[in-house]
């Protein structure tokens, strides 16, 4: 058969694959189950796709596998995706034709995916199953096919294999992938150092009192409300990043929620609980220790949102104790869930209240392993070939640090969750939610607040960061920062990098392209905006505290960072 005959036959054998049966072959493909993972990510009808970019992938395709085959095994031209970047890929022929031909299939993928006809979501989820399947099966994860891998394995005479060996045992008995060297880490050592004491604590959280810096602070206190599905001291990991210490430095008398690693004691735990006994105990212990009528407060991602509600219980009882609050990256309009709404649905949320929403407890690995998927090739695949295949040890990173030491979430309060914010959107609703026995109404959350989004920000979308203007009534400054969701918060301004953005104007139209349109960028971080802002809430200064805590009734328990942060899942 001659070649024009060949390719014939396969443009015949590609439209039988692409065309009638991809449907099918699509429909019949299972995810692969990774923790919370779940088969919700499926599409739950047929799928069709648009047939003019169906003729055109199918055109492209062979005409790009046409001439990847006809340049045979020769030198490749060089790759920009950073995995087959390295010159080892570019001298092995098989490894160069290997990784050309995955990235066309990859292309090609991603294209039908985008041609699916039908609903958003069901091409989200069906983008997000071949995102999965294709970084999964990158010829980079396959000694047999990294050059690299081979070429460090050769020059170091099979040492670089025998210490891939032993960091997957390791891995396993750790049970999970390692990010960083865990070991040059330790709590309260060398990352969470603010000096500080805990001066209350019950069974749902630690509340630390940090040392004053300055001779005066404030007289209203400033209370940190950090997400309850990790670990406080993504706040406080090193000095010269840390935005606890920030505050403090900038005369604030700073407090910080440090959440307990729930166990089975916890299994039972609600949305009320941590409501009612962590976020308003929090406040109230802060206002009893300090003296003061009222406090600022500041709520983290899942931290804003509890804030939030706590915010509106209080409202709802007449309570006026917090004179601002801040809200980085926070969902409280729900609408836009960015790639999480791939695994929200019905099916889904009602399966996660049968198995967890009476009690039980959502496991922080699977909670981490959900998280870490979302960007597949960055935080899995990334490490499983630098561990494993090339035998490196990961360099130190005290953000990954922070990132591998997961929590346990109770799944009364989880499923809860899932329901009432991701899949219903109630907390804009006024009045359909009650949370401590009062009615949830926005509208009655009145008081200043500044609202932070990051403009990369995977989790909490920047559209749906900046909703929250649209939601809460009182006197509203945002602010946008480059980066994603944890980078973008931790920016102190010593470093200066990446920029933000604000409006001076005071506009604040109902989108984000909108705001954008009006708003004008600034070098370095949003800390420095951020920090004139709160003080101009913050009352006159007063002389520091000379002791932790108020009196016999608030002592210090013990040093910072404190026992329930020391606990692992």
């Amino acid at each position: 058969m001659d070649s024009d005959a060949q390719w014939a036959e396969g443009a015949r054998q590609f439209q039988r694959l692409f065309g009638d049966g991809w449907a099918q072959a699509l429909k019949s493909m299972q995810p692969v189950d990774l923790g919370a993972l779940s088969t919700a990510t499926q599409p739950h009808a047929p799928v069709s796709f648009a047939p003019d970019k169906l003729a055109a992938l199918q055109q492209q395709y062979l005409e790009e596998a046409r001439a990847l085959w006809s340049a045979g095994l020769q030198k490749p031209a060089p790759v920009a995706d950073r995995r087959f970047a390295s010159e080892a890929w570019a001298q092995n022929p098989l490894s160069s034709f290997s990784a050309a031909a995955y990235l066309l299939n990859a292309r090609t993928l991603m294209g039908l995916a985008d041609a699916v006809e039908g609903d958003e979501k069901a091409r989200a989820r069906i983008r997000f199953g071949v995102e999965q399947w294709m970084a999964a099966m990158s010829p980079s994860n396959f000694l047999a096919f990294n050059a690299e891998a081979q070429k460090k394995a050769i020059d170091t005479q099979g040492e670089s294999i025998a210490k891939g060996i032993a960091n997957l045992l390791h891995d396993l008995r750790q049970g999970h992938v390692s990010m960083t060297d865990e070991s040059l880490f330790e709590v309260g050592r060398n990352v969470a150092t603010t000096e500080g004491a805990v001066v209350f604590e019950n069974e749902y959280f630690q509340l630390i009192e940090y040392k004053p810096l300055t001779a005066k602070v404030y007289e209203r206190p400033f209370l940190m409300v950090p997400p309850c599905i990790n670990k406080y001291y993504i706040l406080d990991l090193q000095p010269e990043n840390s935005l606890i210490r920030h505050a403090v430095a900038e005369g604030h008398r700073t407090f910080v929620v440090s959440w307990r690693n729930p166990d089975e004691s916890m299994a039972q735990s609600t949305w009320d609980d941590y409501i009612e006994q962590a976020v308003i105990t929090a406040i109230h212990k802060v206002q009893d220790i300090s003296g003061a009528d009222q406090i600022n407060a500041l709520g983290f991602c899942v931290g804003g949102t509890m804030l939030s509600n706590a915010l509106a219980v209080l409202a709802a009882r007449g309570e006026d104790a917090v004179a601002s609050a801040t809200f980085l990256t926070t969902l409280i309009d729900f609408t836009d869930t960015g790639i999480l709404d791939v695994f929200i649905d019905e099916a889904f949320v009602h399966f996660r209240e049968m198995q967890m929403g009476q009690g039980g407890l959502m496991k922080g690995q699977d909670l981490a392993s959900t998280f870490s998927f979302l960007r597949p090739n960055d935080l899995v695949w990334n490490y499983v070939v630098g561990n494993y295949l090339k035998g490196e040890t990961p360099p130190p990173f005290d953000l990954l640090y922070w990132n591998s030491d997961a929590t346990n979430l109770p799944g009364p309060y989880y499923a809860w969750y899932l329901r009432n914010f991701y899949l219903e959107n109630n907390l804009v609703k006024p009045g359909k939610l009650t949370v401590c026995g009062e009615q949830i109404d926005m509208n009655l959350v009145d008081l200043p607040v500044y609202i932070y989004g990051s403009r990369e920000d995977h989790i909490v979308p920047i559209g749906a960061a900046y909703a929250s203007t649209q939601v809460l009534p009182g006197p509203k400054r945002f602010v946008m920062g480059a980066s994603g969701h944890i980078a973008g918060v931790i920016n102190p301004p010593a470093k200066k990098k990446r920029s933000h953005w604000t409006r001076e104007d005071g506009k604040l139209p109902a989108g984000i392209d909108d705001w954008l349109a009006g708003a004008k960028e600034h070098p370095g971080s949003w800390w420095t905006d951020w920090s004139a802002w709160l003080s101009g809430h913050a009352g006159r200064q007063i002389a520091a505290p000379k002791a932790y805590g108020r009196g016999a009734r608030f002592k210090a328990i013990e040093p910072a960072p404190g026992r329930y942060v020391q606990q692992k899942a």
